[in-house]
């Protein structure tokens, strides 16, 4: 594949498969238990037995960041699949049926998208709890609105195209049209949209940490992390700089590996992939 051979994909590539393999192996390869509290070596700086040193209780800072790796990956993952088909169901069936139905779901996505992001998501665990599920919901519920308008727009160019028409000649039904005949032209263009939500979950996901409302100690969320340290930003600065930035690496990871994405929405474009079949 061409694109490989841009060192930025590569790169790119890499950093988010080190994280997929750290969240997989994580408890195995760590050199401590994440939680697990060695008081007297509290606040140590980087040394042979303590990469990335100690945090206030005398936690493996490198322990916990690739502990804490499965967790962020799993909510980024989940929240932006949820996202993606919240959005893209929204999206198809007020651009498929337009009129009173696509008002009434355009004119409530838009009462979504008036609130900023995290102070939305902020709401929902306010009333629901930190728990994991509610986690992947709010952030979901986050980006919904936004997926659905883009899914929205190019559904209503899709929905007169000849093969679509032709669709409807033959007396197929609606739900038939959008799934066998919309959906899978949307496919490059969601795949660009996974991209970049995924990246957009984690900093979501680490700003609920940073505020407590997100992973509950003692679990080693990155974002709670950097909230844990920042007391000892100038004492300690490892405890704070370590897992911001596998947050900020991980993000950087995704943006990178965007250009295969966008290639692919491009390449698809450029070679008229309307879905022809009946």
């Amino acid at each position: 594949m061409h694109l490989l051979r841009r060192p930025t994909t590569v790169i790119g590539l890499a950093i988010v498969m080190t994280y997929l393999l750290l969240a997989l192996l994580g408890e195995w390869i760590a050199p401590y238990p994440a939680t697990d509290q060695h008081l007297a070596d509290a606040l140590q700086s980087s040394s042979l037995r303590y990469p990335f040193g100690t945090d206030q209780f005398g936690r493996d800072i490198l322990s916990r960041v690739i502990v804490g790796s499965r967790s962020m990956i799993i909510l980024a993952t989940a929240s932006t699949l949820l996202g993606l088909l919240l959005g893209t169901g929204t999206g198809v069936i007020a651009g498929y049926y337009g009129g009173l139905v696509d008002e009434i779901l355009m004119r409530a996505t838009d009462v979504l998208l008036s609130f900023p992001a995290l102070l939305l998501a902020l709401l929902i665990l306010s009333m629901l709890g930190s728990d994991m599920i509610y986690l992947i919901l709010s952030i979901s519920i986050v980006f919904a609105p936004a997926i659905a308008r883009v899914v929205r727009s190019v559904v209503l160019e899709l929905k007169t195209r000849e093969f679509v028409e032709a669709a409807r000649m033959i007396g197929a039904t609606h739900s038939r049209i959008m799934r066998r005949e919309i959906l899978p032209n949307l496919m490059n263009m969601l795949l660009v949209e996974a991209a970049i939500y995924f990246g957009y979950a984690i900093l979501v996901g680490a700003g609920l940490g940073f505020l407590g409302m997100g992973v509950q100690p003692p679990s080693p969320d990155w974002g709670l992390q950097v909230n844990d340290g920042r007391n000892f930003l100038l004492t300690a600065p490892w405890v704070v700089i370590f897992p911001a930035l596998a947050i900020s690496s991980l993000v950087i990871g995704i943006n990178l590996s965007l250009v295969i994405g966008i290639n692919l929405l491009a390449d698809g474009l450029a070679g008229g992939s309307d879905n022809n079949h009946l």
